[in-house]
């Protein structure tokens, strides 16, 4: 069962005026009911939240009676999966009005406690309904069909237990699968290790600043001082941090061996060739889609060469180095937005995406979907919720009158109304979406954004800083993490084929990658040495499996996808509403194909070149009549 998504993106709290005046400590109490979601379309008290959490625990119970029955007859067959997507449809809107009461002010231990109990109860469901799984593949296919022929209610399942079905040959023996769970115990032990490591155990080097300032290069401090303005600054930051993680290689490097070693335990064990077959089969992505976007990517590294000898230009440089990446291109503008200046401002941004997307924005914002003040011990950051498949969506974000929370808000609302056309035109069961796609319409959403700004702004000073952040945006996600991605495959297949793999090795590798896509030989930017170390500082390399090509891949499809819209206008929209209100009603390659574009070609990849080539001749030209 596809679990519904929680979308962070970190922003600051900062002290800011809207409407009227605030201070950071803003109890909620005092916000007007405008500016805040409303939950009492859910429950209009706790009560009714306790009897409803009472009633899914009996109806848990009542779903313990189908275990080894499923096959017995198609009307068993067909109450066991109503049962089952019923609690899990009950459950969300238990787990989701939680989450929201919660998340408004995490230290009312009331509040939490909801959360708590929701949280234990839907460990009992899933426990209960671990059964369902194993017990249909133990039906005959024939059998299976046999019961959809006799039960037509069954139709609505049909997704569901097809990709089940699918999964057949992959899929072991009960007490096999139970020695696999089991595993987990120790496979996890490299994140672990990882996190309390690099958090906690490691000296972290310690530089002194032009200004005299003497700073502990801790993760979020190297963030912080790797984009100021002094470039010695820079470079002293980004060289320490790197050749302190060189120090600790070796030991890094044999946990994430570690790592991949279990990730290949498990593929093999589930009868996969590879850990990328096994990683990408959950959504029927096929291998070729991974190799396809590397490709693609090497064959337009050219194109991320001409982006760095701009920015040497604009940095007034010679020649840039990999510490003068992270260096802004522009300095920030001030934008001011209230909240109403920016509904007004998305309700225009909107407009290619067609009369009924611009409608349903405005409901979001005319009945409260939307918590926005920044208050005492509410959640930091954003995100967007769509569990409530029989209400609407929520968005929490934290409104700082200024372009992030602009921005921010329309990447969630792209979220937001993903979820919500997929909870209006498909069935419960297949509303959810995958991670494959699920960044697309935000993504759309946002480059509308930059595109509407572009177009809009008073002079070529904010112009320029647009464009420059929407490239920076472009060169951080689609190439730094398919560089990401390809490091990946390369310590799979030096696992998978037998060889050696140690820190050292690692370091090697990530070297030879980063030198290639940032043009050392070619003079785009110089590589120095000690970059070759930046893998042990990235956590994705061990907290996840083939999970980062996903950001770089949701760029490019939305990028195309918004080239689309603007250029062809209602017919694109029309195609794009495929994945809009799609959800899981088919595999995740499919229903971008049904969008209009075809992932295994080069369509994709050639739309957002050309897009990020025409926002550096825009940027080309506002420096030569400047100059």
């Amino acid at each position: 069962m596809k679990h519904f998504f929680r979308f962070l993106i970190i922003i600051s709290a900062v002290i800011m005026v809207s409407e009227f005046t605030f201070a950071q400590n803003l109890e909620r109490k005092n916000v007007p009911d405008k500016y805040k979601w409303d939950n009492s379309i859910i429950y209009k008290n706790v009560d009714e939240w306790q009897k409803d959490r009472e009633s899914i625990g009996e109806q848990i119970d009542r779903l313990k009676n189908f275990q080894g029955k499923m096959g017995e007859s198609a009307d068993t067959f067909y109450s066991t999966l109503r049962l089952f997507f019923d609690i899990y449809k009950s459950y969300y809107k238990l787990s989701d009005y939680s989450a929201r009461v919660a998340d408004e002010d995490l230290r009312n231990s009331s509040n939490q406690s909801l959360n708590q109990q929701a949280t234990i109860l839907g460990t009992k469901l899933g426990e209960v309904s671990a059964f369902i799984n194993p017990e249909i593949l133990k039906i005959e296919p024939e059998k299976i069909k046999k019961f959809f022929d006799e039960r037509k209610e069954l139709s609505e399942f049909k997704f569901f237990v097809d990709d089940i079905l699918r999964l057949r040959e992959h899929t072991l023996n009960t007490r096999e699968e139970e020695i696999l769970a089991s595993a987990g115990l120790i496979t996890s032990t490299p994140d672990e290790v990882y996190g309390i490591f690099d958090n906690a155990e490691k000296p972290n080097a310690k530089v002194k600043l032009s200004t005299g300032e003497e700073v502990e290069l801790s993760s979020s401090a190297y963030t912080k001082y790797r984009t100021v303005e002094n470039r010695a600054d820079r470079e002293l930051v980004m060289k320490s941090t790197f050749e302190n993680y060189k120090k600790f290689q070796n030991t890094i490097g044999a946990n994430l061996a570690g790592k991949i070693r279990a990730d290949y335990f498990y593929a093999k064990n589930r009868n996969y060739k590879t850990v990328l077959e096994s990683s990408l089969n959950g959504n029927k992505i096929p291998v070729s889609v991974y190799e396809n976007l590397i490709d693609q990517i090497h064959k337009n590294l050219p194109t991320l060469h001409r982006f760095l000898k701009l920015k040497a230009k604009m940095l007034g440089v010679d020649q840039v180095h990999y510490y003068d990446l992270y260096t802004p291109l522009v300095k920030s503008v001030d934008f001011k937005y209230t909240i109403e200046d920016g509904q007004k401002l998305l309700l225009d941004v909107f407009k290619p995406m067609g009369s009924e997307y611009v409608a349903t924005v405005k409901k979001a914002f005319d009945e409260r979907w939307i918590d926005y003040m920044p208050t005492s011990g509410k959640r930091s950051g954003a995100y967007s919720s769509g569990a409530q498949y029989d209400n609407h969506p929520y968005i929490l974000t934290n409104w700082t009158d200024d372009y992030g929370s602009v921005s921010t808000l329309t990447h969630e609302l792209g979220h937001t109304m993903h979820s919500y056309f997929s909870n209006k035109h498909q069935s419960f069961v297949d509303a959810q979406y995958a991670t494959f796609v699920a960044e697309i319409a935000s993504t759309i959403n946002e480059t509308l954004l930059n595109d509407y700004m572009v177009n809009k702004v008073k002079n070529d000073q904010e112009k320029l800083y647009l464009l420059g952040s929407y490239l920076d945006l472009l060169r951080t996600t689609i190439f730094r993490q398919t560089s990401f991605a390809e490091f990946e495959l390369e310590l799979h297949k030096r696992i998978e084929n037998g060889s050696p793999l140690t820190g050292e090795e690692m370091s090697k590798i990530y070297y030879d990658i980063v030198k290639k896509y940032y043009g050392n030989d070619e003079g785009a930017c110089v590589v120095d040495d000690y970059v070759a170390y930046e893998w042990a500082y990235i956590p994705h390399f061990v907290n996840y499996t083939y999970y980062v090509y996903q950001y770089s891949t949701s760029l490019i499809y939305a990028t195309a996808f918004a080239e689309k819209i603007i250029n062809e206008g209602q017919p694109a929209v029309d195609k794009f509403y495929n994945i809009l209100n799609g959800g899981s009603s088919d595999y995740p390659i499919e229903l971008i194909k049904k969008a209009g574009i075809d992932p295994l070609s080069s369509e994709a990849f050639d739309l957002t070149m050309a897009k990020m080539n025409k926002v550096m001749d825009q940027m080309e030209e506002i420096l030569n009549k400047k100059k």
